[in-house]
């Protein structure tokens, strides 16, 4: 069964005027309840994460000024939020779905998280609407616990993966692939173990070839035997952020030739959502829930 985690603080941790890049997270398990295409059954609430599991991935200090709520005001606005106990809270249950979810994938090929996908929070700073790094810490959390050896993550978000590069630049059992908008956010990039920076405008089917071209050499090579998939879906032609040109089939495709390749090697996958800022929220909705579908179509 396709577990899901979500939690309704993943929708309401703002202040008015930052909403709505949040209504996402509510809408998207309500749209694949309404369609019928998950029940009840399959949501998950993750639970609280113990700090020693948020330390072995972030700087003991900055995660105290998060906890502790005394990010300076500089900080604050580098992670583009007003920080709040309620948005730290939710932070960390977001990284404690993403872990949860790595144990259902073990059992049932892959897992979701309906938010996460928090890649520009480095070891030591949040940015980005990022305060946590889930995947990083779920990573982390595998390799502690010998769950996994070899770990491959796939950043198909518009914005280069900067925090998850940086947290494991000295990991040699972590391989980070980040395929980007090479003129987007964040300016200063970090070194992934393999970048592929876009043009702005890349269609289709460039998208597509250079991914099918890239991602059997990766899992060929480094044999991971666990994948974390981040997909988001800013890569959209209607995203106001982005600044690629890919339909929506083009981004359903995209998910499918992932899941493709981890059905194909027997490889356990998580997936977090990433960001998505078309200006019509249906936009956004549609491309998410065409990422749960292609899995559920492939695995169940």
């Amino acid at each position: 069964m396709l577990k899901i985690a979500y939690d309704p603080i993943y929708a309401h941790p703002l202040p008015e005027g930052h909403r709505f890049p949040m209504l996402k997270y509510e809408l998207i398990p309500g749209q694949l309840l309404y369609e019928g295409v998950i029940g009840r059954n399959n949501l998950f609430s993750p639970g609280l994460l113990e700090e020693n599991i948020i330390t072995r991935t972030h700087d003991e200090n900055y995660w105290h000024q998060l906890r502790d709520l005394t990010l300076s005001p500089k900080e604050q606005r580098r992670t583009g939020f007003p920080l709040s106990a309620q948005l730290v809270e939710r932070e960390i249950r977001i990284a404690k779905g993403t872990i949860d979810g790595c144990r259902y994938a073990f059992d049932d090929g892959v897992a979701f998280n309906v938010a996460g996908g928090t890649h520009h929070a480095g070891s030591n700073w949040g940015e980005g609407f990022c305060l946590l790094n889930d995947q990083a810490i779920a990573a982390n959390y595998l390799l502690d616990n010998k769950l996994a050896t070899s770990i491959l993550i796939i950043d198909l978000d518009v914005h280069q993966g900067n925090g998850t590069a940086e947290i494991f630049k000295n990991e040699f059992r972590v391989f980070t692939f980040s395929m980007h908008g090479a003129n987007n956010f964040p300016y200063r990039k970090e070194y992934s173990d393999l970048d592929i920076p876009l043009q702005d405008g890349v269609s289709d089917g460039e998208f597509l070839d250079i991914l099918k071209t890239t991602l059997p050499r990766l899992v060929e090579q480094h044999k991971p035997d666990f994948i974390f998939y981040l997909s988001g879906v800013d890569i959209l032609a209607t995203d106001k952020l982005g600044k690629l040109a890919l339909s929506k089939d083009a981004c359903k495709a995209r998910d499918q030739f992932v899941f493709e390749q981890c059905i194909k090697h027997n490889v356990p996958v998580q997936v977090s959502m990433g960001g998505g800022y078309s200006p019509q929220i249906k936009d956004i909705v549609e491309a998410h829930c065409n990422t749960f579908k292609a899995a559920i179509d492939l695995y169940f």
